[in-house]
């Protein structure tokens, strides 16, 4: 099942973890290992933010739900230096988003 570009909300855990490995795995190589390793772990990135947001979502336990927290604003700093450097590669973050 192609899932690019679906939302992530009412998808359990498991179906958001096939997602990310599904769209790490088809992900044309660029022959440039930054670049590759800079777009996968955004891909990777992005799935720890859409599990997060899932605890946030329907998690009781609040210490799962402050790591949940904690992930989504990490994750996302880090996901604007991932950009960055693809920017200034010359490779467009927009697509990644799609």
């Amino acid at each position: 099942m192609d899932m690019k570009g679906m939302d992530m909300k009412g998808m359990d855990m498991k179906a958001m973890m096939e997602h990310c490995q599904e769209q790490m795995s088809s992900m044309k190589m660029s022959g440039n290992p930054d670049v590759d390793f800079a777009t996968m772990m955004r891909m990777h990135h992005q799935g720890a933010i859409d599990m997060a947001n899932a605890e946030m979502r329907d998690g009781k336990d609040a210490q799962m739900r402050k790591m949940a927290t904690d992930i989504i604003a990490t994750q996302k700093k880090e996901m604007a230096r991932l950009d960055a450097f693809l920017a200034k590669q010359g490779h467009s973050v927009d697509k990644l988003n799609k």
